[in-house]
Formats: C-alpha cells, sequence, structure tokens
C-alpha cells in the first residue's frame, strides 16, 4: 500500500497495516490455528495455511501484513491450499538485516516453496507483493504457475507512480535521509519506506521472459498509473488485464468480492491465449 506507507512516514514514520481494519472474522495475521514460521535465508518467515487443494501465495504490499487478504482468504480456500505470508521485514517476519530489495523477498518465496516441498504455487499479489509475484515468476520460472499482480509497478519514478505519490515519497525521503534511527521499529520502517523509494528497477522487455500466464489488475483510481500498468500487460507473453471500475488501488478489499470471483476464474481458466507482440 504505498500511498498509506508513504503518508505515515511523512507523519511520523510509524506505518501500520491496514489488514485488521477491513472486519474480518477470523484474526488473520495473528492465528495461532493457522499460523506457522519457517526458517528461509537467515529470517523466520511467518505465514498461515488455510484450505486444501493446489497451493496458492498471497503477498501483502508495502508496511502491511498478511491481514490485508482478510476480504479474501476464506473465498479463496475453497479451492486452493493458501499460504499467506508476512513478507521479510514485515508482519511477524521480523529482518535484523539493513537492506531489503524485491529480488531478496523473490528468492525468499521461492526458498519458501522448496522447504515445503511444493514444486511451484499460483501467486497473487498486491502492490508491492505484486512487484515481488512478477520478480519472482522472473527469476524462479518454475515455482510460479501462475501470477496475479493488483497494483503493481516496475520502476520508483513519476512514469509509473501518480505525482502526488512520487511526491510524497520524495519528500519524506528528503526529508528523513540523514535521521539516525535508533530505534528498531523506526529503523525498520525506514528500511521499507525505502525499499519504494528507490525499486523496483525491472525493465519493460524483460517480462517477455515470463511463461506463467498473468493477471494484470490495477483501479481506475490506482497510484500506479493506467499507463504503466498497460505496459506491463502488454510487455507480458500470456496475459489478462482489468481495470477496476471506480477503485483506488486497494482492488482486493474496495470490490473484494468481484475480485475473488476474477482471480479464481483465472486461476480455473483452461487456457490464457498468447499475446500479440
Amino acid at each position: 500500500m504505498k500511498a498509506f506507507l508513504a503518508l505515515c512516514l511523512l507523519l511520523s514514520l510509524l506505518p501500520g497495516g491496514r489488514g485488521r481494519a477491513w472486519g474480518q472474522a477470523r484474526p488473520y495475521g495473528h492465528n495461532p490455528a493457522a499460523g506457522h514460521y519457517q526458517l528461509v535465508r537467515g529470517v523466520r518467515l511467518y505465514y498461515e495455511a488455510y484450505g486444501a487443494g493446489p497451493p496458492l501465495l498471497l503477498l501483502h504490499g508495502n508496511g502491511d501484513n498478511l491481514g490485508a487478504w482478510a476480504s479474501n482468504i476464506a473465498y479463496l480456500a475453497r479451492h486452493h491450499r493458501v499460504l499467506a505470508v508476512d513478507s521479510r521485514a514485515h508482519g511477524r517476519s521480523a529482518d535484523p538485516g539493513d537492506s531489503l530489495s524485491f529480488e531478496m523477498m523473490a528468492d525468499d518465496m521461492a526458498a519458501l516453496l522448496t522447504q515445503l516441498r511444493l514444486d511451484s504455487a499460483d501467486v497473487v499479489g498486491w502492490s508491492d507483493g505484486g512487484i515481488t509475484a512478477l520478480v519472482l515468476a522472473l527469476r524462479h520460472p518454475r515455482k510460479v504457475r501462475r501470477l496475479v499482480a493488483t497494483g503493481a509497478n516496475l520502476s520508483p519514478d513519476s512514469l509509473a507512480l501518480t505525482p502526488a505519490l512520487w511526491r510524497q515519497q520524495q519528500q519524506g525521503y528528503q526529508e528523513n535521509k540523514h535521521t539516525v534511527f535508533t530505534d528498531p521499529k523506526r529503523r525498520n520502517d525506514w528500511k521499507v519506506f525505502q525499499l519504494d523509494v528507490f525499486q523496483p528497477n525491472v525493465p519493460l522487455p524483460a517480462l517477455r521472459r515470463i511463461s506463467a500466464p498473468a493477471f494484470i489488475v490495477a483501479g481506475d483510481r490506482d497510484v500506479i498509473t493506467l499507463e504503466h500498468t498497460v505496459a506491463i500487460y502488454r510487455h507480458l507473453r500470456r496475459a489478462r488485464l482489468w481495470v477496476v471500475p471506480d477503485c483506488g488501488h486497494a482492488t482486493l478489499q474496495e470490490h473484494a468480492g468481484e475480485f475473488n470471483q476474477q482471480v479464481e476464474a483465472f486461476l480455473q481458466a483452461k487456457s490464457i491465449p498468447a499475446l500479440p507482440h
């Protein structure tokens, strides 16, 4: 949730996940009955597992946690073994390191699937999670069966981000770049914030290497520019595009029912035709 975190950084450098605010019946992100830890590449990744069937990996956005999927997990778990993960440096997946990148998080997810003895999975990512899903498909193509990316961008500039968000992020960085954060939480928040200031940096033509079918989603009032979303779609070999009417960045929450149905239909589709290039 890029806009949310940028605003919090400007105010107090105390970003927080928005998952619990959406009225879920279960304590997603804090459910002892479903929660697990797995040591992955030096970090104890926290995840929760629901349902049974083909594995489905859910990846949340910047500054959030797996609770972001509160409106989606129960529906998707009807036909899938849902693995909702707190990315490193987010939620319960504490990361003491001083660096963070989408490549690191993508490698984490590939290693997690391997350690869970899963050859591949469908992957659904929102915002930074959507970026991670695309990078995962680039770096570990055999791990991704199909992917859904909503509100994802592949560059951190004003071509990909709306002007208001880009200015927020730049202002937040300039105002705090010389601050020495001694509190561990604020130091982690700053690391997470900088991830979106300087990353990702994935050339659009690189997407042609992705063999997995993709479903690219964005709101018509998203903080990612429509032109950039369409460019991502057009550079993929096999993809569908859905621009959600009357919707901002949080497609999975603002239009949860329709989002769930569209994602499930994509995952169950027998074939995704190749795009002409």
